[in-house]
């Protein structure tokens, strides 16, 4: 290449039109947000149902119904627990139901009132801004947006900051912890030395530690990259769900107040920027609808004060669906809020139907491995079979077997009753010996009936094998 000739020029990165995140600044450093607090009406409304929250999360491991936990999730023995109803890893269809149903609720629930469990119901949320939060600004102070808590005091704050974060991690995770565990196996490992039982206290260090991560570093980042709910958004919203909105129509064009005559017309929108800054994620709601709005309602209660400050109406931010804040025709009925109820019936019927039918007993026949059948001396064929008995109660239950029709068959069994504990599943071997008549091309079918002393009475079919009535006996 001569000196003459033009060099080549390396490719220019592009900026992004607009911001990719709102916590990425622009060189891909993290913009960590320090939002402002603005009181008002929602907030107190907010504050009220989040404490509450609090306290219904942290009671309900301690609460008993019919003997048992209120909510246990038992994982080591797949049992949940709710309500005093326990199921059982077989109770699949239940299940079933029960998580279709609670799908629905979120999509109908979406399609009416948006995002409002982000804002004002989910763990995440609660935690962090009326706990979290309000906690960081009594040590740090109600510094604005400049970096992260660690930068913005000094040691001696930070130190008391990080421990009381580290306190109040412990007891979340503690408190979690017994949703799965019991309060009971909880309280008796608080009192031991962890070599007692290292592997639950290691899964507790564990929680602690991402408890810790998520609400002292990781915090509104959970929302806007973490969960999935946000860009569900796009498919469980339509114009007529419930949002919070910014009247563009009013607020525009923005700018500062003017008495110029002669100036121009101006919205109601000062352009004061409290609504960004007093944002948990950071965003700015007159760009319109986006997936990290939480529906907290923080910039209604900003945008309210200084509408009252400046002579105006509020509500130039608010509750409202993009229909009704741009001037549309609102629908009051769509299929939205048609299809998803008449789901919920039909799960709802599906699932009451499945829990009145639930047995008290769960009981299976399986064969044995070996030989399909055996002929006994008598000429009799006996087949060998496993019984299996869960018992769903609460209570330990004994169980008797027999055939429903005694004429030719017998049941031979370890011992005649089978006890088995509550929510446990006992299995013993069995022999079933049936007359060689009883068998039609190789095949018998047998009824066993099983009982308790509480009234419970299933019964279950048993498939025999056996030789063709016209095959000689065995010697």
């Amino acid at each position: 290449m001569t000196s003459t000739e033009p060099q080549r020029q390396l490719p220019v990165l592009l900026e992004p039109p607009e911001r990719v995140l709102s916590t990425l600044n622009d060189d891909g450093s993290r913009r960590w947000l320090s939002p402002r607090l603005s009181r008002g009406v929602w907030l107190e409304r907010r504050r009220a149902v989040a404490y509450g929250l609090i306290l219904l999360f942290t009671v309900i491991p301690h609460l008993r119904m019919g003997g048992r936990p209120l909510i246990l999730i038992d994982i080591p023995k797949r049992e949940f627990t709710f309500f005093g109803f326990t199921l059982l890893p077989t109770d699949t269809l239940i299940l079933a139901f029960f998580v279709l149903g609670v799908l629905l609720s979120v999509f109908l629930v979406t399609a009416l009132f948006g995002r409002i469990w982000c804002g004002w119901a989910c763990p995440q949320t609660v935690y962090m801004e009326f706990l979290f939060r309000p906690i960081e600004r009594l040590f740090l102070g109600t510094a604005g947006r400049g970096g992260p808590p660690s930068a913005r005091a000094s040691a001696g704050r930070r130190v008391a900051l990080y421990a009381v974060y580290l306190l109040i991690s412990c007891l979340l995770a503690h408190t979690f912890l017994a949703y799965f565990v019991g309060t009971d196996a909880l309280a008796r490992w608080v009192r031991q030395s962890p070599l007692e039982h290292p592997i639950p206290f290691l899964v507790m260090a564990f929680v602690t530690g991402m408890m810790m991560f998520n609400f002292s570093y990781f915090r509104e980042q959970t929302c806007i990259l973490a969960c999935p709910y946000g860009r569900l958004q796009s498919v469980l919203l339509d114009r007529d769900s419930l949002i919070v909105s910014y009247d563009r129509r009013r607020g525009e064009p923005r700018g500062r107040m003017t008495h110029a005559p002669g100036a121009a017309p101006q919205g109601d929108c000062i352009d004061c920027h409290l609504c960004v800054a007093t944002c948990p994620t950071g965003i700015d709601i007159r760009d319109g609808l986006q997936l990290e709005c939480v529906h907290c309602a923080q910039c209604i209660d900003a945008c309210d004060a200084v509408m009252r400050k400046v002579n105006r109406p509020p509500g130039l931010i608010r509750y409202g669906s993009q229909n009704a804040v741009s001037g549309e025709v609102v629908r009051t009925t769509r299929w939205r809020i048609i299809l998803y109820p008449a789901i919920l019936l039909v799960v709802g019927a599906g699932l009451a139907l499945a829990i009145a039918n639930r047995r008290p007993v769960d009981v299976r026949v399986l064969r044995s491995p070996g030989p399909p059948f055996a002929v006994l001396p008598d000429g009799r064929i006996a087949n060998a079979m496993r019984l299996k008995l869960t018992n769903r109660t609460s209570e330990p239950a004994r169980y008797h077997v027999a055939p429903r029709d005694a004429a030719g068959i017998e049941l031979r069994l370890d011992h005649d009753d089978i006890t088995v504990l509550p929510g446990r599943t006992e299995t013993r071997g069995m022999l079933v010996v049936a007359a060689r008549d009883q068998f039609t091309a190789g095949r018998a079918q047998v009824t066993l009936i099983v009982t308790d002393g509480a009234g419970a009475h299933v019964e279950t079919p048993c498939a025999l094998l056996g030789p063709a009535r016209d095959a000689e006996p065995a010697p």
